[in-house]
């Protein structure tokens, strides 16, 4: 049989690698509307929830409960309920009805009633609702910056750089766990060489990761999950009740966080419960809005590939973001794994989230070579920065970064690595040479850097944790060896845990040194002319990428 070129073309198209799959509701592989998800119901008695979307309290399982108790309004469960669910998504676009008004009705809604809000939109009407609902006005970014080998030097040097670059949060994990307290040390020291207040973390298992935070060598967390059915909870051996307790435990000590979720995990675990992930997914975001965190790592994340696959599971993905933000969390959207072959298919995703900005358009825009990135790769890398600020350019769009130039690229990462030389020395830790910062001022990847004595680093990592080495350790260090600058930066960044304005929601800090957050930077989008709107000088710095020539030198 003969076949027809064009397809024979086709075929090889890298979209044609990805996998599709048909829609299977009993296993969860339905997007947003399955049969089996409840219709929306509440019923109020002596102040207490007692109905839950056709579900009676006795019958209630530990999100259910969760979210009746802490999260939904009795007071106004009622009346929000009667309240016709197309009309809701029409004010969510309506520029004439302001974000204040739809947070209100956001309080009596139930999971059920929220799913049914999302289902009668369509990606631009939630992209309209995006720009309005985000928490705070100024959108921003977030990074990975992760090495196969762990090695600090590099990873001190690719913060730096990435700092330069404007990501306001750099997040890194580990290959091997023992190296984790170098980790968040180079991530701390190469972002503070870039500028100060760039807030960091060590995404680890959560005991360590709380111990980093508490000696002030990470200053947020995010990689705190939560799951949208019972038994995929009880797998990762924990409740909501637990969840609040560990919120609890960072807030008390001064740092962000937020919790981590997203469509498919449930279908991943196999504990969909025939339910859509939509539906999952908004009980997750009820639940973190009823423990009181600042919002949510969500945009399916590291389950991307679960709802990619499925129809309309793109769309479902920016309605999950679009659900946090009407609880008036902060959302970090996802666009942070990689889950296409497909050029064409991951720009798609990404913009989105860009064209309406969110409050981190990224929650882990790849800062090093996708083979680099220990989270499994992310949906951009460092191989796509010029790309994503010539789409800025082109839509005259801010997402969050700004274009940088080669010598100040190779002076920060110099910087950056010979700082932490300087520590290493303090410390007594294994020595950096000279030739391992050469080397990380001009790598590209960790095939670029010397090998390390991975037993001795190994040993010296573990000295942090047992001698407490503490961030302000590491300022006085780098004061007594000259680098006053970025013993500054550091110093600063604990006295804002101090103070802890940072811990409202959506909170970056710039390069002032002044906490931006939706309190004192709050979206006020109300059409043309309102929310936010690129400065002259912010325009000035996206539009002025290297590559641009001017007629005029050619007159």
């Amino acid at each position: 049989m003969l076949q027809s070129k064009r397809f024979e073309i086709l075929k090889e198209r890298p979209v044609n690698k990805d996998g599709f799959v048909t829609e299977w509701p009993e296993m969860g592989f339905v997007a947003m509307s399955s049969p089996n998800d409840p219709k929306p119901s509440i019923k109020v008695k002596d102040g207490k929830i007692i109905e839950l979307d056709e579900k009676k309290r006795e019958d209630f399982d530990m999100l259910d409960q969760f979210i009746a108790d802490y999260t939904i309004d009795p007071s106004s469960a009622e009346e929000v309920m009667k309240l016709d669910s197309m009309d809701i998504s029409r004010k969510l676009v309506d520029i004439n009805v302001s974000r204040a008004e739809i947070l209100e009705i956001s309080k009596g809604m139930t999971p059920a009633k929220v799913l049914e809000v999302l289902n009668h939109m369509n990606v631009v009407e939630m992209m309209m609702a995006l720009q309005k609902m985000r928490a705070r006005k100024t959108p921003s970014n977030q990074c990975h910056v992760t090495n196969t080998r762990d090695n600090p030097i590099l990873m001190a040097a690719d913060a730096a750089e990435a700092g330069l670059y404007g990501f306001d949060e750099q997040e890194t994990t580990v290959g091997v766990v023992r190296y984790a307290p170098f980790n968040a040390l180079a991530l701390l020291v190469g972002s503070q060489t870039a500028r100060g207040g760039i807030l960091t973390q060590d995404s680890l298992e959560e005991a360590t990761e709380l111990r980093l935070a508490m000696l002030g060598l990470t200053s947020y967390a995010e990689t705190i999950s939560i799951y949208g059915t019972e038994p995929v909870f009880i797998d990762g051996d924990d409740t909501p009740w637990s969840k609040s307790f560990l919120a609890s435990a960072y807030a008390s000590r001064g740092a962000k966080m937020r919790f981590t979720s997203g469509t498919g995990s449930e279908v991943q675990m196999a504990g969909a419960e025939g339910k859509s992930m939509l539906y999952l997914e908004i009980r997750c975001v009820m639940m973190a809005k009823g423990v009181g965190v600042q919002g949510l790592q969500n945009g399916s994340i590291s389950c991307i590939g679960i709802p990619a696959s499925v129809p309309s599971g793109i769309r479902a993905v920016l309605a999950e973001n679009l659900a946090t933000t009407l609880f008036d969390m902060e959302v970090a959207s996802g666009n942070d794994q990689t889950f296409s072959h497909s050029e064409i298919r991951r720009s798609a995703k990404m913009l989105c989230q860009m064209l309406p900005g969110t409050d981190f358009i990224f929650s882990g825009f790849s800062a090093v070579p996708n083979n680099e990135d220990m989270f499994a790769g992310s949906n951009m890398d460092s191989s796509d920065l010029d790309d994503y600020l010539i789409i800025q350019r082109d839509m005259m769009v801010d997402g969050g970064l700004k274009p940088v130039n080669e010598e100040d690229v190779i002076e920060v990462r110099y910087q950056a690595a010979k700082s932490l030389q300087a520590i290493f020395e303090e410390f007594g830790f294994p020595a950096i040479t000279d030739e391992e910062v050469d080397a990380a001022t001009y790598a590209n990847s960790s095939e670029d850097m010397p090998q390390r004595n991975v037993v001795e680093d190994l040993k010296a990592a573990e000295r942090i944790l047992q001698d407490g080495i503490s961030g302000f350790d590491v300022a006085l260090a780098l004061a007594h060896r000259g680098y006053e600058t970025t013993a500054e930066r550091i110093f600063s960044l604990l006295k804002q845990r101090v103070a802890g304005d940072y811990l409202h929601t959506s909170a970056i800090i710039n390069k002032d040194n002044v906490v931006v957050s939706a309190v004192n930077d709050e979206n006020d989008y109300k059409g043309p002319g309102t929310g936010y709107r690129l400065s002259p000088e912010r325009w000035d710095e996206i539009k002025n990428i290297r590559q641009a020539i001017s007629p005029r030198d050619f007159d």
